[in-house]
């Protein structure tokens, strides 16, 4: 994943239904889950509301990548 990528939400958050679309802004830091594995934290512009959230690669799924 990377900035300009197309990405929908895997989990449903507070103002975040699942399934809505976004576009990422940028890579705010990597973190390491409870269970060690690497994931990151990724600040993404949700096109419905037109505010950026920040959001854990975990629950991201990528629909079209920038070229």
């Amino acid at each position: 994943m990377k900035r300009g990528d197309l990405v929908r939400t895997t989990r449903a958050s507070i103002g975040i239904p699942k399934g809505s679309l976004g576009l990422v802004e940028t890579k705010l830091k990597d973190t390491g889950g409870f269970s060690g594995i690497p994931d990151a934290m990724w600040r993404i512009y949700l096109l419905q509301t037109g505010k950026p959230r920040r959001c854990l690669g975990r629950n991201l799924e990528v629909v079209s990548e920038e070229r």
